[in-house]
């Protein structure tokens, strides 16, 4: 009998320390979906290079006189031909 009431008594203890640790967890969880969704990154422009048609982002092609290139030896090629 002292045994069942021991055990009883363990489990009470062992579930009430459990019920007091998970509101924190939900705390987190709660304050986490608050925060407001992160903004859709913006549309890059591809573009492709005038020698071998590899396409690149705009940002980093490189201009030249007559289009854009993909390294510095391709626009090199193109104003020399």
């Amino acid at each position: 009998m002292k045994y069942l009431v021991v055990s009883v008594l363990l489990l009470v203890i062992f579930w009430l320390w459990r019920s007091k640790r998970r509101p924190d967890s939900y705390q987190v969880n709660k304050r986490s979906d608050r925060r407001p969704p992160p903004s859709p990154a913006l549309p890059t422009e591809i573009v492709a290079c005038d020698v071998c048609h590899v396409h690149l982002p705009r940002s980093e092609a490189l201009t030249g006189l007559a289009g854009v290139y993909c390294c510095v030896a391709h626009r090199r090629q193109a104003n020399k031909g």
